[in-house]
């Protein structure tokens, strides 16, 4: 059986809130929660885990802004923040912090669904890139350490690149190692003794 979205809505003004969980109760099985108070937010909502964080502020300050983007964990879930007005710079403090939608000119009921499910949608879709964005700089380090551990041996063995690969390889088989760390580890023993 899935789990329930958990959801948590920052919001001050009591009556905002409600219709923001009306909205959503109206449109899904939800767990909701919602923060008044700003103090704190980062502690509270790092011991709830919710699976996203709904911010719906009135008039942002920059700080505002940012402390409650960071303090909502905007790499680890997604956020949506509903603002009644902005500025440029706000709207890209905020994107640059990672709020995955930052919708202008308030929270009305009828946005509130779509704009959680493109948040989300969003939000996975960088965390795809930022996985793949990873796993492509973990493969160009290995790349060049393994191509530094082939110099190595093509310079005190005389051989060719092919040969210094077999050699590698043969050595990882016969250790039950990985190709890539006889490599870090030629390449760490050659640095030792230059």
């Amino acid at each position: 059986m899935a789990k329930n979205l958990s959801i948590i809505i920052v919001e001050k003004d009591r009556d905002r809130a409600l219709q923001i969980v009306d909205s959503l109760r109206a449109s899904g099985d939800y767990e909701i929660s919602v923060i008044s108070e700003e103090s704190g937010l980062a502690r509270r909502i790092a011991q709830m885990k919710p699976d996203v964080v709904l911010i719906d502020m009135t008039n942002p300050s920059r700080d505002t802004l940012e402390e409650l983007a960071l303090a909502s964990g905007p790499m680890d879930r997604p956020v949506a923040m509903f603002v009644d007005r902005s500025d440029d710079g706000l709207t890209k403090a905020a994107i640059e912090a990672g709020v995955s939608a930052y919708v202008v000119d308030g929270m009305r009921a009828d946005r509130v669904k779509p704009i959680l499910d493109a948040a989300i949608t969003r939000f996975h879709m960088f965390q795809r890139m930022r996985a793949e964005l990873a796993a492509t700089k973990l493969a160009l380090e290995e790349r060049k350490t393994l191509d530094r551990a082939k110099g190595i041996l093509m310079k005190a063995r005389g051989i060719d690149e092919d040969a210094a690969y077999a050699l590698l390889r043969k050595t990882a088989m016969d250790q039950g190692r990985k190709v890539i760390d006889v490599a870090q580890a030629l390449v760490m023993a050659a640095g030792l003794l230059a």
